[in-house]
C-alpha cells in the first residue's frame, strides 16, 4: 500500500449541496451550517458560487453569506466563478482566499451544456483569465479537469482525451508564466471505478510527477468511498468533500442522488487506517446531522446515522 500520512479536504458541501437544493435556503442557516464546520477542524471550506441567479438561484444569495460568516482563523473559504463578473463579485467581498485555475473539459458536450461555449471559445476564454489573474495577482494554483472519467452527454472519456487537456494546459501555463502544482480531477457525474481512478491516477504520476493530484468524487451510484480508497491506495492526499454528502452538479443531467464524497464518510475511513486528516469526527457527525436537518430531506451519509466506532471501542 502507498497511503499517505496525512490528506488535505477542501469541504465543499456548503456550496456543492445549496446549489442544488429546490427548496429555498435561508443565508442565516447557509451561514449556520459554515460557522459550524470551522469548528470541525477543516481548514479549506468552499461557501459559495459566483453565478447566475436565473441558473443557480441557491447561490443568489453568495455575497450576502460571505459578508455574514464569522471567519475562523486558520481556516481558509473560497468560492467560484466562471466570468469576469462572478471574479468580481468574489473579489469584492474582500473575504475570501481568492484561487485561480486553469479549467479543461475533455467533454466538449458538456462544457456547451455547463457554459454555453465551443472548445474554441473556452479556449479563448481560459487564456483571458488567465491574463485577469496575473493583472490582479491571483494566484493560480491547479490544472482542474471536469468530467474526467465519463459524460452523461458524451460518454466514457478516453483517458487519452484527459492526459491531452492536460498537456494544453500544462503549455497554457507556460505560456502566461503560471506554475500551477496541483492536477485536479472531478468526477463530475460520477462515471469513475476505482480501476479508471488507478489508471488514470497512475498516468498523470507518471507523466508529471511534480504535480500533486487532486480527486473530487461524486457519489450518485454509491462508488465515491471506494474511488477515494482507490486514490489513497495510489498516494493522493488531497480530496474534496460534502458533509453528510451534500450536493451534485445542476447542469450534470442526473436521474438520482448526485452527493459528493461524504466527508465524514472519508474522515471515518482515514481514521481507521491511520491516515491523518485534522478533523474531529465525532463534531463533524453533529454537523452533518445539523445539515440534514436545514435542507430538511434525509441526506446520503452513513456514518452520520451507524456513528464512529470511538465510543464502542472505549466501552469494550
Amino acid at each position: 500500500m502507498n497511503f499517505p500520512k496525512s490528506v488535505h479536504i477542501s469541504e465543499e458541501g456548503p456550496r456543492e449541496g445549496f446549489q442544488i437544493e429546490k427548496a429555498v435556503i435561508s443565508t442565516e442557516r447557509k451561514v449556520e451550517l459554515i460557522d459550524a464546520l470551522s469548528e470541525t477542524g477543516l481548514k479549506q471550506i468552499q461557501i459559495a458560487a459566483f453565478v447566475n441567479p436565473k441558473q443557480v438561484p441557491g447561490m443568489a444569495d453568495s455575497d450576502e453569506v460571505v459578508r455574514q460568516i464569522n471567519v475562523k482563523p486558520g481556516v481558509s473559504y473560497g468560492g467560484i466563478w466562471f466570468n469576469q463578473r462572478g471574479l468580481e463579485r468574489a473579489r469584492s467581498t474582500n473575504r475570501l482566499t481568492l484561487l485561480g485555475k486553469i479549467r479543461m473539459f475533455p467533454s466538449d458536450a458538456f462544457l456547451k451544456a455547463n457554459l454555453k461555449r465551443t472548445a474554441q471559445e473556452h479556449l479563448k476564454t481560459v487564456h483571458e483569465e488567465m491574463d485577469q489573474f496575473k493583472k490582479q495577482m491571483i494566484p493560480v494554483d491547479r490544472i482542474s479537469i471536469t468530467s474526467a472519467f465519463g459524460c452523461n452527454f458524451q460518454g466514457d472519456i478516453p483517458q487519452e482525451r484527459v492526459m491531452s487537456d492536460i498537456a494544453q494546459a500544462v503549455e497554457i501555463a507556460q505560456e502566461h508564466n503560471i506554475k500551477p502544482t496541483i492536477i485536479s480531477l472531478a468526477d463530475t457525474m460520477a462515471w469513475a471505478n476505482p480501476l479508471s481512478v488507478k489508471q488514470l491516477v497512475g498516468k498523470i504520476q507518471d507523466q508529471y510527477p511534480q504535480y500533486k493530484i487532486s480527486l473530487h468524487l461524486h457519489d450518485t451510484r454509491g462508488m465515491a468511498v471506494a474511488n477515494a480508497y482507490a486514490g489513497l491506495e495510489m498516494g493522493v492526499d488531497m480530496f474534496d468533500a460534502s458533509v453528510a454528502g451534500l450536493g451534485g452538479c445542476p447542469f450534470a443531467s442526473h436521474a438520482g442522488a448526485a452527493g459528493n464524497l461524504c466527508t465524514e464518510d472519508f474522515v471515518f475511513l482515514c481514521d481507521e487506517l491511520g491516515i491523518e486528516t485534522g478533523v474531529d469526527l465525532e463534531k463533524l457527525i453533529e454537523v452533518a446531522i445539523l445539515a440534514e436537518e436545514i435542507v430538511g430531506h434525509p441526506l446520503p451519509g452513513s456514518v452520520m446515522r451507524g456513528g464512529s466506532l470511538k465510543k464502542l471501542r472505549e466501552r469494550a
